[in-house]
């Protein structure tokens, strides 16, 4: 399963949002990460995507510590994030019952 999160910040705040994420935590051993890949949107400013595999299992510990992860930008001007769990076809047939 993974988590894709998603962020956005207005240019006029990079350097905030920089310092910031060099300070974020080490990722747990049960987490692996794709990205965080950087693009723009004018008129939003700066937007990254980060996707965040893990074993279902740590479903809970996982939502917990990105959560916080992202924690650490609020108070940021202009940040603003989204955290959005994804099951792979056969989770996803587990939880209605087809597998």
């Amino acid at each position: 399963m993974v988590i894709i999160a998603m962020l956005s910040f207005p240019t006029e705040s990079s350097k905030e949002m920089g310092n910031r994420f060099k300070d974020l935590p080490t990722l747990p051993q049960y987490i692996t990460r794709k990205g965080p890949y950087v693009g723009s949107e004018l008129g939003v400013g700066t937007k990254t995507i980060s996707i965040f595999e893990f074993d279902p299992s740590k479903m809970a510990e996982a939502t917990e510590f990105i959560a916080n992860y992202y924690a650490h930008f609020i108070g940021v001007p202009g940040f603003t994030y989204s955290i959005h769990p994804w099951f792979e076809v056969m989770e996803a047939f587990k939880m209605i019952g087809l597998a």
